[in-house]
């Protein structure tokens, strides 16, 4: 996915909105001079955006390919901002001989490609100062607008795919979709919930962009109101993604 990521989740028209409203929750929970860790952190959009922000980053990623394009990125970056890149998988996040951090992201659902859950949220904790907010993005179950669009091309079982029983196999990986109280009670008691919003409630999933990407002031719109709305019952619930707000105990 290297060579295509950032058409999909940094230059489109759905992927700009939905990251610019991540970021604006990094904004609130992450201040210049402290050291975040990132996991999954993909093309390293967010890692480089933070560290602009004087916030010092340690950026990781599973996929060698990913890392290739983030660290090609730093390296064109004119102010040498303050992040560093290393490759590291959330299963080996325990072997990290780094920490404790004031804070982590872990940025559009690269937790729901981690099998065991409860393992990932110990070794989290262990690499966090108490009061240090994790920010989550995950993928949810329940999504109308991805049934919607997948029945209406009558591609039933794909829409129904975050439905099935230990989740759905995709590009030889299993990928998983917890609701927000498992993830909530997964990540407890080491970490207390802070905040929890919708990101593609109302705003469509990135993979309509070649489709609805033509329709920008629409699409303006529709996050407008989701972001006014986003912490509102039902609306995390019903997201492509949620944004889970935690506090290490």
């Amino acid at each position: 996915m290297a060579g295509d990521y950032d058409s999909l989740f940094t230059a489109s028209v759905i992927g700009t909105l939905m990251r610019n409203a991540v970021w604006a929750r990094c904004a609130a929970r992450f201040q210049p001079g402290q050291r975040v860790l990132e996991m999954n952190c993909g093309t390293g959009e967010d890692a480089l955006w933070l560290a602009r922000r004087g916030v010092q980053v340690l950026a990781t990623d599973v996929s060698p390919a990913m890392l290739e394009v983030a660290r090609n990125k730093l390296s064109g970056a004119p102010d040498g901002p303050q992040v560093r890149f290393q490759l590291l998988a959330w299963e080996e996040l325990a072997t990290l001989d780094e920490g404790p951090f004031d804070g982590m992201l872990s940025n559009f659902g690269g937790l729901n490609c981690v099998s065991d859950l409860r393992e990932a949220a110990r070794a989290l904790a262990a690499k966090l100062q108490p009061g240090a907010a994790a920010i989550l993005c995950v993928m949810g179950p329940v999504v109308p607008w991805e049934w919607a669009w997948f029945l209406a091309q009558g591609r039933a079982a794909k829409g129904l795919r975050r439905l099935r029983r230990g989740g759905s196999q995709w590009s030889g990986i299993r990928v998983h979709y917890p609701s927000i109280g498992k993830t909530r009670s997964i990540f407890s008691p080491e970490f207390r919930m802070l905040r929890v919003s919708a990101l593609g409630a109302l705003l469509p999933p990135p993979y309509t962009e070649k489709s609805l990407g033509r329709f920008p002031r629409v699409l303006a719109g529709l996050d407008r109101t989701e972001r006014r709305l986003e912490t509102l019952w039902p609306l995390p619930w019903l997201a492509d993604h949620y944004l889970l707000e935690l506090e290490r105990v």
